[in-house]
């Protein structure tokens, strides 16, 4: 019989296509996974990813050939509840986290998730950009409650680790749609600024040197300073910052930047970090659109997955990894976004193009939910 599924080459958006998969039941093989490198096959920290989507659903089943060039994955029900994993060091726990974010709420029952690594390094989305930016884009779509919380236990920077972080998440049945239209102007700044293993100082210095940009433009700033002692600093020496940007209609954009792991690259100075961070987010400010370029994606799968109505939502312009993104839900759930650019206004004559995306929800419901 001839193979009946969806079929990719290479490693590149390896979560995407198995996230999505899981949510659309569809199967899918990814063959010629770095055939050419001089060590192929799949990375550790792409086998450890594997393993946490084992550990979230039931009855997945995973082939792998024995170089590791090629993968097929066939999805299993999503089941949720009490989940312990060590995430690989070579990426940050938020490479494994933004994947939980998008399968959390279709669980059977509400996730509660312990993941121990890298909580910050340079490559991937932090714990805390996460908790400051993504939360709040899935509380529009309704998901929300008491239940919906992420926790620093233990900061780890890169390249060692020994971070900790719970991700506890409720389950929903469906989801509703959304108009986010408007992204209004901004009204507050809030942030937090990090130090591990090294001198509380630099905390300071982090903000002090954020501050000195900022203030220019908004005087409703506060950024606090998180310096974790013994334990819970994890194994590796480092700093860094995150920022939000909060506006009038409820929408964050966010901009984080974190020092480089020792050996890799020239070590950076607080001073800069926080002055540099600082322009990030005024960059992700000009580009506009009610969810930053971190969680387009995650924004508009959740637009897919709403119910058999039409959603809105304005973006910025398009990131790389978004634009894939569109791809691959078409591939696995047939839906095309209708994209509309709109110039900026007059007073906003210094913005990039917005993108407006409008979809009507494939009316996804949770067929994993217990019903009470």
């Amino acid at each position: 019989m001839a193979y009946q599924g969806l079929e990719y080459d290479g490693c590149n958006f390896f979560r995407q296509r198995l996230v999505l998969s899981t949510l659309s039941g569809k199967r899918v093989k990814i063959k010629n996974i770095r055939s050419k490198d001089d060590n192929p096959g799949l990375r550790d920290f792409e086998a450890s990813f594997i393993r946490l989507l084992d550990k979230v659903t039931n009855g997945t089943r995973i082939e792998i050939n024995q170089t590791g060039t090629s993968l097929f994955y066939q999805p299993g029900l999503l089941y949720g509840g009490v989940v312990d994993h060590d995430c690989n060091p070579q990426r940050s726990i938020g490479y494994y986290l933004e994947a939980l974010l998008l399968l959390a709420p279709f669980m059977k029952s509400p996730l509660k998730a312990t993941l121990k690594g890298v909580t910050n390094d340079p490559t991937d989305p932090s714990v805390d950009l996460l908790k400051s930016a993504a939360l709040p884009v899935m509380k529009k779509f309704g998901i929300e409650g008491e239940g919906m919380d992420l926790k620093v236990v233990k900061r780890g920077m890169a390249p060692d680790g020994g971070g900790e972080v719970v991700f506890t998440c409720p389950v929903r049945r469906t989801i509703r749609p959304v108009q986010l239209t408007d992204a209004g102007k901004i009204k507050r700044i809030r942030g937090v600024a990090y130090s591990v293993r090294v001198s509380p100082q630099m905390a300071s210095r982090i903000v002090e040197s954020a501050r000195s940009i900022l203030n220019n433009f908004i005087p409703d700033i506060y950024i606090y300073t998180d310096h974790m002692k013994g334990t819970s600093s994890g194994k590796s020496p480092g700093f860094g910052l995150t920022l939000v940007a909060e506006t009038l209609q409820g929408c964050f954009l966010s901009a984080e930047m974190s020092s480089t792991p020792k050996g890799q690259g020239d070590p950076v100075l607080p001073e800069d970090l926080g002055r540099n961070c600082a322009k990030l987010l005024l960059e992700e400010i000009y580009r506009g659109g009610c969810v930053d370029s971190t969680n387009q994606s995650l924004a508009l799968l959740l637009m897919i997955l709403g119910p058999q109505d039409v959603s809105k939502v304005l973006l910025g312009p398009l990131s790389p990894y978004t634009i894939e993104f569109l791809r691959h839900i078409q591939d696995f759930f047939q839906v095309m976004f209708k994209i509309e650019t709109q110039k900026p206004s007059e007073d906003e004559r210094k913005g990039g193009d917005k993108v407006l995306m409008t979809c009507v929800g494939v009316g996804y419901s949770n067929i994993n939910k217990a019903i009470k």
